[in-house]
């Protein structure tokens, strides 16, 4: 039985990880989802390898936008920079081959007739940007493949979850998670602003509390489903009872909360480090790191300390996120500005790399031993060493999505319309990742649903690298296969 007692406890062990690996290694291995992009998108643009889509194109993008993910953390995580190479050496074959035909390439062109009629219909001001399509998508299918691999040998334990002090690719993935949900909350905020009508604090609590009762209610089906089923699980990760469903159920009232304070601190990016600032200060100078570290699980607090007072840095991610969507949503970062595309799609780059240099510059200055505060990142009290990680990892990801995003596709920016731009859009973004973006929370449920069968039903520490792939393979191609049937019969689950 996969979960008797002596099993249990041996997997409670193995998920176990003491010191994690180094920010370098981990960004070696997440360098493998914007190469990948970079070939389907070299692949599209050139090619238009997945226009019309056709079986063999949703092959070819499952392969570079899930299996490359899946081998940088099997089979390629001792040598990512190998895997890197392989994906890149294609570019310049497809490169050195003539482009599509034009007569092949569908060129959407507006008929004189209905220049008139499209030029009435005045572009959004919040478009969906290909680039944090493929940037969210590639975050969920990360995290989908991390939740399941970690529980197989195949997976580094480097990779695991850091026990207390240290990085690892989980330790990021968890707040990235975060740090997505708060640059797409920042789309409603900038639609209230557009209307010019605030909406009153109660109201606006209200509001927050029917997104945050489904994921609480998640949170309570997995605390009764993990305890009847004696789950194996690692108590240190957030509490006895606590889970990631409840961390992410309460961000939307306490944001929802934060609003009035940008009556006086006028900056998302201002309130994050504020929080994460006075919760370190706390951590350094009284006695909470101690009892969150080491107190005895005596009463409903003790036992869930780490998750209550994670929730503190996990609130500075989502704000800090919320920061980076209020710049980049917009189609023009200055509302009053009449400047071209171009020039738009210039402001916006720059824009994203003076953010990522704040927020590593900062991550720096916390963690540096001579010229900084010489503080060691902890996911376990979600620090504000690890806030500035999670804020600058994710930073400079956007970014790199972003410039691939307008070097190969820039005629999203240039679309005069929006049934042009919305084509454009579709071209511009993998089917695959596209799918995941939509229904993101949904396909998480769906990957923890599939992970706990795989865990009740087989020994995964017993599995050998044949059977790890062969059941890995087969759960990233049943949650792709769904998260793309649900777009393709245009359905959106809100969670």
């Amino acid at each position: 039985m996969p979960n008797s007692t002596s099993y249990k406890q041996q997997k409670e062990d193995f998920v176990s990880n003491l010191s994690g690996g180094s920010v370098s290694e981990i960004s070696y291995v997440t360098s493998v989802a914007p190469v990948a992009i970079l070939l389907w998108s070299v692949l599209q643009a050139r090619q238009s390898f997945f226009k019309p889509y056709t079986i063999l194109g949703f092959a070819i993008d499952y392969v570079l936008n899930i299996g490359a993910i899946l081998l940088a953390t099997t089979l390629y995580s001792s040598t990512p920079i190998l895997l890197n190479i392989l994906l890149i050496a294609p570019v310049a074959l497809v490169y050195m081959l003539p482009p599509n035909p034009p007569g092949r390439r569908k060129k959407h062109k507006v008929p004189p007739s209905a220049e008139s009629k499209s030029g009435s219909k005045q572009l959004d001001v919040l478009p969906m940007k290909p680039f944090l399509t493929m940037y969210r998508g590639c975050m969920m299918v990360v995290t989908c493949v991390a939740i399941l691999a970690v529980d197989f040998r195949l997976f580094p334990r480097r990779f695991a979850k850091v026990e207390t002090w240290g990085t690892s690719l989980m330790d990021i993935g968890v707040g990235s998670f975060v740090f997505a949900g708060g640059v797409v909350a920042a789309r409603p905020v900038l639609k209230e602003r557009l209307t010019g009508r605030a909406m009153p604090l109660l109201w606006r609590l209200l509001y927050s509390v029917r997104h945050s009762v489904p994921l609480l209610v998640l949170g309570v089906v997995r605390l009764l489903s993990v305890k009847g089923l004696d789950y194996a699980e690692h108590v240190t990760e957030y509490g006895v009872h606590w889970n990631f469903f409840f961390t992410l159920g309460l961000l939307p009232p306490f944001v929802a909360a934060f609003q009035a304070a940008l009556k006086i601190i006028p900056s998302y990016a201002a309130l994050a480090l504020l929080v994460a600032g006075i919760y370190q200060v706390f951590l350094e100078n009284t006695s909470l790191k101690a009892f969150i570290l080491t107190a005895p699980r005596t009463d409903l607090i003790s036992m869930n300390r780490e998750g209550i007072f994670s929730f503190f840095g996990y609130l500075a991610i989502f704000l800090a996120g919320q920061d980076l969507g209020m710049l980049i949503i917009p189609r023009n970062i200055n509302p009053r500005s009449n400047a071209s595309a171009g020039m738009r799609r210039n402001t916006l780059i720059m824009t994203m790399a003076v953010w990522a240099g704040i927020w590593t510059g900062l991550y720096w200055l916390s963690t540096s031993y001579f010229y900084g505060f010489s503080l060691t990142v902890s996911r376990r009290l979600a620090n504000l060493p690890y806030v500035l990680w999670v804020a600058s990892f994710n930073s400079l990801q956007i970014l790199a999505f972003c410039c691939i995003d307008t070097v190969f596709f820039p005629e999203f920016y240039n679309a005069p319309d929006p049934k042009l731009e919305k084509q454009a859009y579709d071209t511009a973004t993998s089917r695959v990742l596209r799918a995941y973006n939509r229904n993101g929370l949904a396909i998480f449920l769906l990957a923890n649903l599939l992970t706990g069968l795989v865990n009740m039903t087989m020994r995964t520490l017993d599995a050998t690298p044949f059977v790890t792939m062969g059941v890995l393979l087969a759960y990233t191609a049943t949650v792709t296969g769904v998260a793309v049937a649900l777009d393709i019969y245009n359905i959106s689950i809100k969670l």
